[in-house]
């Protein structure tokens, strides 16, 4: 999972208008075979936390029980404190992938387990693409969320794991933005994986033209490409 992409987007990739305006998203838009959290409070509470942060969701999140979910980009740590409550507000659960020896303490095991984060064995890298495809082949709901840049810093290219694990479940990536400029955390369109990673990777970068991550000077050499175009 940790094998590099290009790290140029293609000429074929479509061009997003940037005055897009997108709709706000609350939890009644959410479908019935969306992985929920089922907690009353929570959304409520979130929903609070994040208006007064001048923080709002938009997009539309699809009626559908498992994706693959991006989260970009990601050049800090901050991002968290707007992100997380985004998803309590929804009611949405998005889970992780977390080292399994977190899980040997029961009642950390149950926070982990409440949070979304599912026990993967880093130890065996050939293990671990397979083990998050057998998570899908359950047919259990799951939105496993992602973060293609692998770090907070500077890189000049995506890992390529998100994209194989998609094809290999069967199913379609679900792209969100995190953009200061606008305080939104933005769901977008699907994309489902055709099977050619460079035909489908600028579909993806695509979406992510003109969104401004904390740290500007930390995004991805794939976004920067992106944003290129706009000038």
């Amino acid at each position: 999972m940790t094998s590099k992409l290009f790290n140029r987007s293609k000429s074929t990739a479509s061009k997003p208008t940037r005055s897009k305006v997108f709709p706000t998203l609350n939890r009644k838009h959410l479908g019935n075979l969306v992985p929920r959290r089922g907690n009353k409070a929570a959304p409520i509470i979130a929903s609070a936390l994040l208006k007064a942060a001048g923080w709002r969701t938009v997009g539309e999140i699809p009626n559908i029980p498992q994706a693959v979910v991006l989260a970009l980009p990601h050049t800090s740590n901050v991002d968290g404190i707007y992100a997380i409550p985004s998803l309590f507000a929804l009611d949405l659960k998005i889970s992780i992938m977390g080292k399994h020896t977190l899980f040997k303490v029961p009642l950390f095991a149950q926070l982990l387990n409440w949070i979304g984060v599912i026990p993967i064995d880093r130890g065996n890298k050939g293990s671990v693409l397979q083990a998050s495809i057998d998570k899908f082949k359950t047919g259990k709901p799951l939105f496993l969320g992602l973060a293609p840049e692998g770090t907070r810093q500077y890189t000049e290219s995506w890992k390529s794991g998100f994209y194989y694990l998609a094809v290999g479940a069967g199913v379609p990536i679900l792209p969100v933005a995190m953009d200061y400029k606008t305080k939104e955390i933005r769901f977008m369109s699907l994309v489902y994986p055709s099977g050619d990673i460079d035909a489908d990777l600028p579909k993806i970068y695509a979406q992510y033209q003109g969104v401004m991550p904390r740290h500007p000077e930390r995004l991805s050499q794939p976004l920067q490409d992106i944003n290129k175009q706009i000038d």
